[in-house]
C-alpha cells in the first residue's frame, strides 16, 4: 500500500484572497475556486504530468477551508521554502513582503539561517538558505 501526501489544508477567514496570495507567492495555479475552499497546484502540472507521473509520486496542493475564527497562536505546522542557489535569497523574501507577508518572531535566534514571515491571515512559514537539492 502505498500513501500519497494528498494535500496540506490551511483553515482561513478569506479563503479566496489566501488562495490567491499563495498562488501568486508560489507561481502556482488555482484548480478549484467556491466561497468556503480554493485548491492550489504547482504551475508545471498538468493532465499530461498527471497521467504520465505515478500517483504515489504526485505531490501535494494546498487546499484553503473557510473557518469561522481568526488565528490566534503560533502554528503548529508550518511550511519552509527554499529559494535555488541561483536565485537571490533576500529578493525573495522582499518579493513576499511586497505581496503582503510580514517578518514575524517565533523564538528564533537572531542568527537563524531562515528567516520567518506570516502570510496576510499571520500563518507562519520560513524562508530557508538558499539550496541545490
Amino acid at each position: 500500500m502505498a500513501l500519497r501526501w494528498y494535500t496540506t489544508v490551511v483553515d482561513c477567514l478569506n479563503v479566496r484572497k489566501q488562495a490567491a496570495w499563495w498562488a501568486e507567492a508560489l507561481e502556482w495555479q488555482l484548480i478549484h475556486e467556491s466561497d468556503d475552499e480554493c485548491v492550489i497546484i504547482p504551475g508545471w502540472v498538468d493532465q499530461k504530468v498527471m497521467q504520465e507521473t505515478p500517483w504515489e509520486r504526485i505531490g501535494p496542493g494546498l487546499v484553503f477551508v473557510t473557518v469561522p475564527e481568526g488565528k490566534t497562536i503560533k502554528n503548529r505546522l508550518h511550511i519552509d521554502l527554499a529559494p535555488h542557489t541561483s536565485q537571490d535569497r533576500d529578493a525573495e523574501i522582499t518579493r513576499l513582503e511586497g505581496l503582503g507577508a510580514h517578518r514575524v518572531d517565533v523564538g528564533q535566534v537572531d542568527d537563524a539561517s531562515w528567516t520567518v514571515l506570516a502570510d496576510p491571515e499571520g500563518n507562519e512559514f520560513c524562508v530557508l538558505s538558499s539550496r541545490d537539492s
